[in-house]
């Protein structure tokens, strides 16, 4: 049984919070890997809204990072991610929290070259940024709220 620090009766339960991580990475890693197999076959995930930005951002030149498709890098990050979820205690939360926020941090700075550099926008980044910052919120819950919840456990004064 993993006690919440003391005010945080109103969040939700650790198990929830690792099932919703899961979760997310879960979309994550279907959204990154549509991206990078329509990339993969020489063109660009199709824009349900119409347009060519997924097409112009698969075709500049920061798709890629060291010759590693971006998409590719998102997958990995995600099933770490999800990886974190399933790990119990500190190590997992404070593995699915730095994990989060290297994810959140890149897609930030890809959000930001779509925006400002590229001069379009792929829908598909776009759902995958805002997985990633859902994500963030949701470790850091975990992370800050529960921390050293085996300790609390452990004391029999709480």
């Amino acid at each position: 049984m993993n006690v919440p620090r003391q005010g945080a009766a109103s969040l939700p339960s650790e198990r929830l919070l690792r099932i919703l991580s899961a979760a997310l990475a879960l979309a994550g890693i279907g959204v990154a890997t549509y991206i990078a197999i329509a990339e993969a076959g020489g063109s660009a995930p199709v824009c349900l809204a119409g347009g060519e930005g997924c097409a112009t951002v698969a075709a500049s030149d920061y798709s890629e990072l060291a010759g590693i498709n971006v998409a590719v890098m998102g997958i990995v990050g995600y099933v770490a991610i999800g990886a974190a979820a399933l790990v119990r205690g500190d190590a997992g939360r404070f593995a699915g929290f730095l994990l989060a926020l290297a994810g959140f941090g890149f897609s930030a700075y890809l959000t930001y070259l779509e925006l400002f550099v590229i001069d379009a926008i792929c829908q598909w980044c776009v759902a995958s940024a805002v997985l990633m910052t859902l994500l963030l919120a949701v470790n850091a819950a975990r992370a800050l709220v529960y921390a050293g919840a085996e300790l609390l456990d452990a004391d029999p004064e709480h």
